[in-house]
């Protein structure tokens, strides 16, 4: 395999967020605020999914070699993948959507550049998944293929959709412009290409990084998932609806990874 037949699957995701960010073009601002937690709830659902069954159980497999001890590299991939992003969380200047209290260290940045890097913050273990399921699919290892990185890459972009939206409608309920929000959205969403490859190369470079390596990116994932969308989520009344959004979301995941895995 060759990095051209991996090249769709790294920049699919990109699309997602680049859609998602585009209903801000046809949105109105009351429909923005009622969208935002149920499209908070779907991704969150999606994010889950695709950690459970395209990272953690295939890092997992990988080790079978070691029997009994085969969940190590899972459970210590995962525990650093969660603390590198806890590191980013505070280490970083960031606004999340609907909140007017910046987190990280005090900055002179804006408020839309901030709520952008919040975003992109998320984007970045999208990334690293894409990126080290396309790595073990180069290397020919068992359990990870094309197919697999496929589902994962569609799953992702389907979830980057709502993910690209949350961006970009709040920026315009806020007072932006229709394409400025739409810009900082689809800006969003460049960083998960670019971690994609440096996880391959990373991957390429240190031998028995790929369990490792899968496990990381899941848990950076489910940091994003509790730490942030769904707490978010659930803020408000009528939290069933991003509930269900939420299960709708995994499930959906959880088919694609078997019918294209």
């Amino acid at each position: 395999m060759s990095y051209t037949e991996i090249l769709p699957l790294l920049v699919i995701p990109l699309l997602g967020t680049v859609i998602g960010a585009a209903t801000v073009l046809f949105v109105g601002k009351g429909s923005a605020q009622r969208l935002h937690r149920t499209l908070l709830g779907f991704a969150s659902g999606v994010m889950v999914a695709a950690s459970v069954w395209s990272l953690l159980i295939p890092a997992m497999e990988e080790s079978a070699d070691m029997g009994n001890l085969a969940w190590v590299p899972a459970v210590v991939g995962f525990m650093l993948g969660v603390f590198a992003m806890l590191a980013l969380d505070t280490f970083i200047p960031h606004l999340h959507p609907d909140s007017t209290t910046p987190e990280g260290p005090k900055s002179k940045l804006g408020n839309s550049s901030m709520l952008v890097l919040a975003v992109t913050l998320h984007n970045i273990p999208e990334g690293m998944a894409v990126g080290v399921v396309a790595a073990g699919a180069l290397t020919g290892d068992v359990g990870l293929s094309l197919g697999g990185g496929l589902a994962l890459a569609i799953g992702l972009a389907i979830q980057n959709i709502p993910e690209g939206a949350i961006i970009s409608l709040p920026l315009r309920s806020s007072g932006l412009s229709r394409g400025r929000a739409f810009g900082y959205g689809a800006l969003s969403g460049v960083v998960e290409p670019v971690s994609a490859l440096l996880t391959i190369l990373c991957v390429e470079q240190i031998t028995g990084a790929l369990p490792y390596m899968l496990a990381f990116a899941a848990g950076a994932m489910i940091y994003v998932v509790v730490e942030e969308l769904i707490p978010q989520s659930q803020d408000g009344e009528h939290s069933n609806i991003p509930t269900i959004a939420f299960a709708i979301g995994f499930a959906l995941m959880m088919i694609l990874d078997v019918a294209l895995g």
